[in-house]
């Protein structure tokens, strides 16, 4: 049965009912359920401006309209969706005898929209769509530690893991915008025959469909409905020192002083874990922290921000355990004593789900008004898991703890987080790639990770220079390495340096890493940082300019090349390069004693080498030498 109510497109047979209705301009949602009402929650999205759908119904089908989108719906509930120039954008795949009419009737009986009951009253969710061109291109989908950019064919667990960030919301080389508004654990597979998104545990089928001519279109459209990042503060424009760890309040100073005294900008530093004494005390350890307030002030007179690392886990230890376990503001576990990881400590994670957490003081009355920017240190969980977390999300600890500080009178919140989810950015959400290897694949992984996280709506991104896991900066071969780190990282959204470096020190409490500044390398590689610091400087009215366009607009400040040149063919097929912003063409050198490397030019404007000013027109590969000193970045014709 077709009909309509309000402004949905309604369809049901027997215990099966699907809502499509419009959602902002040349959108449209889609829901399906087997309960007896539509679930209410809207996860990612937020209520659009009304526009006016066009909805026809008839016997055979019906169909909807808005704008450049338009679905239909046949007698048995198949959805084919069209853009405005009847060009085919997604189809169900269904094989059924449910319409014999249908050119694609079959025995295999597999559902298009298939809910299947599980134990405790949600269903098991998969989402079939047909694969219409096996030379689509399809982008976004959040951070997975892989080379391709180009998603197509991949398989990818939607979960999130420290280093991976699941934020499924897709832009295709066909003309559309696809979120898979289902914040469950689940799976994607973006197959050259079917497509499928699953959700392992849900109550209904949720999903956002936008058609554009541009991947910009998509992209800005995706952020009206989602919401838009905050404007970044000054400091995030500049660069960010960071280690594993600094243990006390006199060796952080201590290296703060040092880049003053060498004339090195600096923006912020970062107290990382352990500079309290039981986890969940939101506090520094007096021990080893005994005036935070002057440490603050020294800094700001240094013109230096603070950043302090925040963690949900909560120590048995701790003065805070039992009064927040008898308030139920802690996860609960189906078995077992209450343990959720052992890390220096038994601990277990408050509830973030709970809403007296957010107006919550334990960590608030602690946390002194400086102390403006936090560093969310967000565990993994999967399927298998013995946590009773339900719909715990790493965006719900941002929301509380921003709008808990705005609360308080804070702005400009940053929260440098390993995971996000759709809508995230809206809270001040920026991602950084977790604890990956120190190593050339890694390297290579974080380009594809960045410039797939713009796409999937999240424009504040950053990656540990150098990598996490190891490196010696004493080491000949990992001082290349960190060397075409830093360049590249001078050009991705927030410049931060961090890493857990060896030796490890062996007269510091809990591990420290080695030395991670940039005097750490050896006077070369100094002298390198140094002047790409300096670039970034040079770049910071520029970079202004790009977070003022994410927050107004939605836009990635790292772009691939067919953001900006969507009818250049080959702009679509290039992954080792990108854009920083519109006007600079960056291009890493991603390999061991590489010298020379060639890169390809968008067609339709000029480039000019950066540094010696040679101009190349567009449209072709060039040769270019990359001796250790340099990255080579091509300047847009203007």
């Amino acid at each position: 049965m077709l009909y309509t109510e309000d402004d949905k497109l309604i369809f049901r047979f027997d215990d099966h009912l699907l809502w499509i209705q419009p959602w902002g301009e040349h959108s449209l949602r889609v829901r399906a359920t087997k309960l007896a009402t539509m679930p209410t929650e809207d996860w990612a999205l937020l209520k659009p401006s009304p526009t006016t759908a066009m909805i026809d119904t008839r016997d055979k089908e019906a169909s909807i309209t808005n704008g450049k989108i338009k679905a239909v719906v046949s007698s048995r509930g198949k959805i084919i969706i069209y853009d405005n120039k009847g060009r085919k954008l997604l189809e169900e795949y269904a094989r059924n005898r449910r319409d014999p009419l249908d050119p694609k009737c079959s025995a295999l009986e597999i559902e298009a929209r298939e809910l299947r009951p599980i134990l405790g009253g949600d269903f098991h969710l998969t989402m079939r769509f047909e694969s219409l061109d096996p030379k689509e291109k399809i982008f976004g989908m959040g951070q997975y530690q892989q080379p391709y950019l180009n998603l197509k064919g991949a398989d990818l667990e939607l979960a999130h893991r420290n280093s991976q960030a699941s934020v499924p919301f897709a832009v295709s080389s066909l003309g559309y915008g696809f979120l898979w508004n289902n914040p469950g654990i689940g799976r994607a597979i973006l197959g050259t025959n079917t497509m499928s998104f699953e959700a392992y545990s849900t109550k209904a089928l949720d999903y956002w469909v936008v058609a554009g001519d541009t991947p910009a279109e998509i992209e800005e459209a995706y952020a009206k409905v989602t919401g838009y990042v905050p404007m970044m503060p000054e400091y995030g424009l500049g660069f960010w020192q960071c280690k594993l760890r600094y243990w006390n309040q006199e060796q952080l100073l201590d290296v703060a002083r040092e880049y003053k005294r060498r004339n090195v900008p600096l923006d912020l530093i970062v107290v990382d874990f352990f500079h309290w004494k039981h986890q969940g005390e939101w506090k520094f350890d007096p021990e080893f922290w005994p005036d935070p307030d002057a440490m603050v002030r020294e800094l700001k007179d240094m013109n230096v921000e603070l950043m302090v690392s925040v963690w949900p886990t909560v120590e048995n230890k701790s003065e805070n355990f039992p009064e927040m376990l008898e308030r139920g503001l802690l996860i609960r576990h189906d078995r077992g004593v209450r343990v959720a990881m052992q890390c220096d400590g038994d601990t277990t994670h408050f509830d973030a789900t709970n809403p007296e957490l957010a107006n919550s003081v334990f960590w608030l009355d602690e946390a002194e008004p400086e102390y403006s920017i936090y560093d969310f240190d967000i565990y993994r969980y999967h399927a298998g898991s013995n946590m009773q977390i339900g719909n715990i999300y790493p965006r719900e600890y941002a929301r509380g703890f921003y709008e808990g500080m705005t609360g308080e009178g804070q702005t400009n919140i940053v929260n440098l987080l390993r995971c996000a989810w759709a809508g995230s950015q809206k809270y001040g959400a920026l991602v950084w790639s977790g604890d990956i290897a120190s190593s050339w694949s890694s390297f290579r992984n974080q380009l594809a990770a960045g410039l797939n996280m713009g796409l999937a709506g999240i424009p504040w991104w950053t990656t540990d220079i150098g990598g996490f896991h190891g490196g010696n900066p004493d080491d000949p071969a990992f001082r290349e390495l960190f060397t075409r780190w830093f360049q590249w990282g001078t050009f991705c959204p927030v410049m931060r340096l961090h890493g857990d470096r060896e030796p490890k020190p062996v007269d510091q409490p809990t591990a420290s890493g080695s030395n991670n500044e940039i005097w750490s390398y050896g006077e070369e590689v100094y002298e390198i940082c140094k002047k790409y610091i300096g670039f970034r400087e040079q770049l910071r009215p520029y970079a202004r300019g790009l977070m003022k366009e994410a927050h107004e607009k939605g836009t990635p400040v790292m772009r691939t090349l067919f953001y900006e040149f969507p009818d250049d063919k080959r702009a679509w097929e290039v992954e080792t390069e990108y854009l920083y912003g519109p006007k600079y063409l960056v291009v890493p050198v991603l390999e061991a004693g590489q010298k020379k490397i060639t890169a390809y030019l968008p067609v339709g404007t000029s480039w000019r080498l950066w540094g010696d000013g040679i101009v190349y027109e567009g449209g072709q590969d060039v040769e270019v030498d990359c001796p250790i000193e340099t990255m080579p970045v091509f300047v847009r014709d203007e």
